[in-house]
């Protein structure tokens, strides 16, 4: 059985509650969440096991006013970066579903070198960014849900045009949150994409 750890780190006025599985020496793959959902989602889906069992060491994160981290005045944008750097994580994956999405794909364009790949599934915030992906030179996996009615699937097609190297999944009838309705398909790909990077 995976053993999973919950944790508080301070950062500055902030309280951020976080998720972890796997050895820290490993590969850091740090998953952000969706409006409707939190850090405690990637444990009942079974993201965080699956990722330790890979080798991988999974770091769900509760942004500011979700799940168990309390509201805070400082930028998402910041608080993340202050994470990452408090916490010391190694070789960052960072994914982001939905509203995660938009955080990690404005993360990646404001601090180009601190992850070292991205994932993002059903990015919100894609067409706001679109003049700016083109300096996203990471290795990006782009999974979307052919069916999904909040972010369209047109917008996986500007990523993967925007995003040199970027690789595309479309998840047949999926709606906007694809890997709650397809998770073995959502590990696998997810699995795979890090084992290539």
């Amino acid at each position: 059985m995976t053993e999973i750890t919950s944790q508080t780190i301070k950062i500055d006025s902030c309280d951020v509650h976080y998720l972890t599985a796997g050895n820290p020496k490993d590969k850091s793959v740090v998953l952000l969440h969706g409006m409707k959902f939190q850090a405690a989602t990637w444990q009942k889906l079974g993201t965080l096991q699956r990722l330790a069992e890979a080798g991988f060491y999974a770091v769900a994160v509760d942004m500011p006013g979700f799940g168990k981290s309390p509201a805070c005045s400082m930028e998402q944008d910041t608080v993340l970066e202050y994470f990452l750097h408090a916490t010391e994580l190694k070789d960052i994956v960072l994914v982001g579903p939905s509203m995660g999405g938009r955080i990690a794909l404005e993360f990646t364009i404001n601090h180009p070198v601190l992850p070292q790949a991205l994932v993002l599934v059903g990015a919100v915030g894609v067409a706001e960014n679109e003049n700016q992906l083109g300096s996203i030179k990471l290795p990006t996996l782009i999974v979307w849900g052919s069916d999904d009615q909040i972010s369209p699937v047109s917008n996986s097609g500007i990523l993967q045009s925007s995003i040199p190297g970027s690789k595309k999944i479309i998840i047949d009838g999926a709606p906007h949150p694809c890997y709650l309705d397809n998770p073995e398909k959502w590990h696998n790909s997810l699995i795979d994409f890090l084992n290539s990077i």
